[in-house]
Protein backbone atom coordinates (compact mmCIF):
# COMPACT_ATOMS: atom_id res chain seq x y z
CA UNK A 1 0.00 0.00 0.00
CA UNK A 2 1.45 3.35 -1.03
CA UNK A 3 1.59 6.09 1.57
CA UNK A 4 -0.43 9.22 0.78
CA UNK A 5 2.80 11.28 0.70
CA UNK A 6 4.29 8.91 -1.92
CA UNK A 7 1.09 9.11 -3.94
CA UNK A 8 1.09 12.93 -3.90
CA UNK A 9 4.76 12.97 -4.91
CA UNK A 10 4.14 10.51 -7.73
CA UNK A 11 1.14 12.53 -8.93
CA UNK A 12 3.25 15.68 -8.88
CA UNK A 13 5.95 14.13 -11.10
CA UNK A 14 3.38 12.61 -13.47
CA UNK A 15 1.63 15.97 -13.69
CA UNK A 16 4.92 17.81 -14.39
CA UNK A 17 5.86 15.46 -17.23
CA UNK A 18 2.50 15.87 -18.93
CA UNK A 19 2.29 19.61 -18.26
CA UNK A 20 5.78 20.29 -19.70
CA UNK A 21 4.89 18.27 -22.82
CA UNK A 22 1.65 20.27 -23.13
CA UNK A 23 3.62 23.54 -23.02
CA UNK A 24 6.15 22.25 -25.60
CA UNK A 25 3.37 21.12 -27.95
CA UNK A 26 1.55 24.43 -27.53
CA UNK A 27 -1.55 22.77 -26.02
CA UNK A 28 -1.01 24.96 -22.95
CA UNK A 29 0.20 28.55 -23.32
CA UNK A 30 2.18 28.93 -20.12
CA UNK A 31 3.81 27.04 -17.30
CA UNK A 32 1.57 26.78 -14.25
CA UNK A 33 2.75 28.07 -10.92
CA UNK A 34 3.19 25.66 -8.03
CA UNK A 35 -0.03 27.04 -6.53
CA UNK A 36 -2.00 26.06 -9.63
CA UNK A 37 -0.38 22.62 -9.77
CA UNK A 38 -1.23 22.02 -6.10
CA UNK A 39 -4.82 23.03 -6.91
CA UNK A 40 -4.93 20.61 -9.84
CA UNK A 41 -3.73 17.85 -7.48
CA UNK A 42 -6.32 18.91 -4.88
CA UNK A 43 -3.78 19.69 -2.15
CA UNK A 44 -2.61 22.98 -0.66
CA UNK A 45 0.57 24.66 -1.86
CA UNK A 46 2.13 24.13 1.56
CA UNK A 47 1.13 20.47 1.72
CA UNK A 48 2.55 19.81 -1.77
CA UNK A 49 5.82 21.58 -0.88
CA UNK A 50 6.18 19.82 2.49
CA UNK A 51 5.32 16.41 1.02
CA UNK A 52 7.73 16.57 -1.93
CA UNK A 53 10.47 17.93 0.34
CA UNK A 54 9.91 15.10 2.82
CA UNK A 55 9.81 12.38 0.11
CA UNK A 56 12.53 13.70 -2.21
CA UNK A 57 14.70 15.97 -0.07
CA UNK A 58 14.27 19.09 -2.20
CA UNK A 59 11.67 21.76 -2.97
CA UNK A 60 9.19 20.90 -5.76
CA UNK A 61 10.51 23.83 -7.84
CA UNK A 62 13.92 22.16 -7.97
CA UNK A 63 12.39 19.20 -9.81
CA UNK A 64 10.12 21.40 -11.96
CA UNK A 65 13.09 23.47 -13.18
CA UNK A 66 15.18 20.32 -13.60
CA UNK A 67 12.58 18.65 -15.80
CA UNK A 68 12.23 21.80 -17.92
CA UNK A 69 16.02 21.97 -18.33
CA UNK A 70 16.15 18.28 -19.39
CA UNK A 71 13.60 18.99 -22.12
CA UNK A 72 15.48 22.13 -23.20
CA UNK A 73 18.73 20.13 -23.41
CA UNK A 74 17.05 17.49 -25.58
CA UNK A 75 15.75 20.18 -27.92
CA UNK A 76 19.13 21.96 -28.09
CA UNK A 77 20.82 18.68 -29.03
CA UNK A 78 18.16 17.10 -31.25
CA UNK A 79 16.67 20.02 -33.15
CA UNK A 80 17.91 22.76 -35.42
CA UNK A 81 15.63 25.34 -33.86
CA UNK A 82 17.34 28.58 -32.89
CA UNK A 83 17.90 29.30 -29.21
CA UNK A 84 15.37 32.14 -29.46
CA UNK A 85 12.77 29.72 -30.90
CA UNK A 86 13.47 27.22 -28.13
CA UNK A 87 13.15 30.00 -25.55
CA UNK A 88 9.73 30.89 -26.98
CA UNK A 89 8.59 27.25 -26.96
CA UNK A 90 9.41 27.18 -23.24
CA UNK A 91 7.61 30.54 -22.82
CA UNK A 92 10.76 32.47 -21.96
CA UNK A 93 12.02 35.78 -23.18
CA UNK A 94 15.34 34.80 -24.88
CA UNK A 95 17.57 36.82 -22.50
CA UNK A 96 15.86 35.45 -19.38
CA UNK A 97 16.02 31.98 -20.92
CA UNK A 98 19.81 32.15 -21.27
CA UNK A 99 20.16 33.34 -17.66
CA UNK A 100 17.89 30.56 -16.37
CA UNK A 101 19.74 27.93 -18.41
CA UNK A 102 23.15 29.14 -17.29
CA UNK A 103 22.05 29.29 -13.63
CA UNK A 104 20.80 25.69 -13.87
CA UNK A 105 23.62 24.16 -15.93
CA UNK A 106 26.67 26.42 -15.67
CA UNK A 107 26.77 27.06 -19.41
CA UNK A 108 24.75 29.12 -21.88
CA UNK A 109 22.37 27.34 -24.28
CA UNK A 110 24.80 28.05 -27.13
CA UNK A 111 27.79 26.61 -25.27
CA UNK A 112 25.76 23.56 -24.29
CA UNK A 113 24.64 22.99 -27.88
CA UNK A 114 28.17 23.38 -29.26
CA UNK A 115 29.56 20.86 -26.78
CA UNK A 116 26.86 18.28 -27.37
CA UNK A 117 26.12 18.39 -31.10
CA UNK A 118 27.72 15.69 -33.18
Amino acid sequence: MMKRSEEITRQYFTFLDKHIQDVISGTVQDFMGLNEIAGALAVSHKHLTDTVKKEMGKHPCYFYDGKIIEQVKQMLINSDKSIAEIARIFTYDPSNFSKFFKKMTGSTPGEFRNCNKF
